[in-house]
């Protein structure tokens, strides 16, 4: 069974920087999309970032509120996806998410993911 454990929240001063980890075990694939999204209170889960893998060939994906200040990577060796976070502002407080999809694709809706963690939380104040 694949688990996915988040790591690396807390709380940080706007224009601070966070850097968010997704530690994968339980399953071996050679295509994948790796995914992050977040949720506020009182609002829908979004998308925030993909990174698809396939046969170490990887493309990312952005939502256009986090593109030019949030990094998708990703250590193959370790089994870890990062999200690098710069310049956050207090509009980026969520829970965030991983998740991993077995389809490969600019995957940017929840359902089109099989597996989650259980979320960290980011605040960030102004």
């Amino acid at each position: 069974q694949v688990q996915l454990v988040e790591s690396g929240g807390g709380l940080v001063q706007a224009g601070g920087s966070l850097r968010l980890s997704c530690a994968a075990s339980g399953g071996t694939f050679s295509r994948y999309t790796m995914g992050w999204f977040r949720q506020a209170p009182g609002k829908e889960r979004e998308f925030v970032a993909a990174m698809t893998i396939n046969w170490n060939i990887g493309r990312r994906y952005y939502a256009d509120s986090v593109k030019g200040r949030f990094t998708i990577s990703r250590d193959n060796g370790k089994n870890t996806v990062y999200l690098q976070m710069n310049s956050l502002k207090p509009e980026d407080t969520a829970v965030y998410y991983c998740a991993l999809g077995l389809v490969v694709g600019p995957n940017v809706r929840d359902y089109e993911y099989d597996y989650w963690g259980q979320g960290t939380q980011v605040t960030v104040s102004s």
